[in-house]
């Protein structure tokens, strides 16, 4: 890499070669979202070694407007409706795991080792990738925001993965065995709609540039979250994402991260790393003791409610529920309420829980 760090023209290649092999270790390996943490991993790694590669503004905007459409087509009408029905319960139970990443989030903010309002971003309990581009409109710092969130996704992930194989048993029977890479390929480059892809692709950079010229906090993903939700549930035409766009989004966002790291935040992040532990693990206990409520007082399945209640982000946590004997539709309802309810209350509280601590400290 020293080599390299003296060779401006091959920063770009050495980066696209990268990301591409880390992408591909973590896609083998079945991690949620490997791609996007590919490329921010390739990112890091030359970013601390003093290659100067950035990400123009415009892509990155793309990025989180793609981001916005996929979380946008999580949200059926079906999933509304279960939310509208069963409110006091999901109302319950995600205000329960906000207040309690909230509090841990206080506490390592106490502690002095992360700046702003990173702790609190960093333990929100909604998809990572959202939670990472919101914080930078809040003050928090996204690289260490980045850290936890997606430290604390491989651990959920990990635990999700390991309770659904043996909760339900699942052994390798053909119809379990993943499909070949000429499947997968074929699958990512088809197109249902070419119409509705047009459309889509529109939509996206309609609200990435409204994104950026609309300066408010967290409209760069608000903004297109709201219009990608009408054109899916109010529109005779649907969002589709096709598989090299969203590998654009998430290289885009994954660089725009990742390159934003140098060797002193990482040596901070293995600072905090100790305390970021204690803090997940706690949000994990936390979703344990919530899910045997839902067992012995709703009557859930436990697998089911093991899911719902798990601090993971919504994208995957529903990656583990698929081919599980679960309701899921009662596992996306719980995860995306919880999603807006972060979305909506989560700015409020940083300022207020940030204000509260610079008061305490000044006294």
């Amino acid at each position: 890499m020293s080599f390299l760090s003296h060779q401006p023209r091959l920063h770009g290649p050495a980066l696209l070669l990268c990301s591409a092999l880390a992408s591909a270790a973590f896609l083998l390996m079945g991690v949620p979202a490997g791609m996007l943490l590919g490329c921010m991993l390739a990112g890091v790694l030359l970013a601390t070694q003093d290659m100067n590669v950035q990400v123009p503004a415009p892509l990155f905007a793309i990025g989180q407007s793609v981001i916005a459409c996929l979380m946008a087509h999580s949200l059926h009408f079906e999933v509304l409706q279960r939310v509208a029905g069963e409110w006091p319960l999901f109302l319950g139970i995600a205000f329960s795991v906000m207040a309690a990443s909230a509090l841990l989030g206080y506490w390592l903010m106490r502690s002095g080792l992360l700046p702003g309002s990173t702790a609190i971003w960093g333990l929100a309990p909604g998809a990572a990738s959202a939670m990472v581009l919101m914080a930078g409109d809040f003050g928090a710092d996204t690289r260490l925001v980045a850290f936890m969130q997606y430290l604390r996704v491989a651990m959920v992930t990990a635990i999700a993965s390991l309770v659904a194989h043996f909760a339900t048993g699942v052994a390798a029977s053909p119809e379990h065995v993943a499909p070949g890479w000429d499947v997968q390929l074929a699958h990512w480059l088809h197109i249902q709609s070419p119409l509705h892809a047009g459309l889509t692709l529109v939509l996206v950079l309609v609200a990435a540039w409204l994104g950026r010229i609309l300066t408010f906090p967290g409209g760069p993903l608000l903004i297109p979250m709201v219009l990608a939700l009408a054109m899916d549930n109010l529109s005779p035409w649907k969002l589709e994402l096709p598989g090299p766009l969203l590998a654009l989004a998430y290289a885009a966002l994954g660089w725009g991260i990742g390159l934003r790291f140098n060797r002193e935040i990482l040596e901070h992040a293995w600072r905090v790393l100790p305390r970021v532990l204690i803090a997940i693990f706690a949000l994990i206990v936390l979703g344990l003791l919530i899910a045997g409520s839902l067992m012995f007082f709703a009557g859930v399945a436990p697998l089911t409610a093991y899911l719902a209640t798990s601090p993971g982000g919504a994208d995957s946590v529903a990656v583990s529920a698929v081919g599980s004997a679960v309701d899921a539709g009662f596992v996306m309802a719980m995860q995306m309420m919880r999603f807006f309810m972060v979305l909506l209350l989560g700015p409020r509280l940083s300022r207020w829980l940030v204000q509260r601590l610079t008061s305490r400290s000044a006294a």
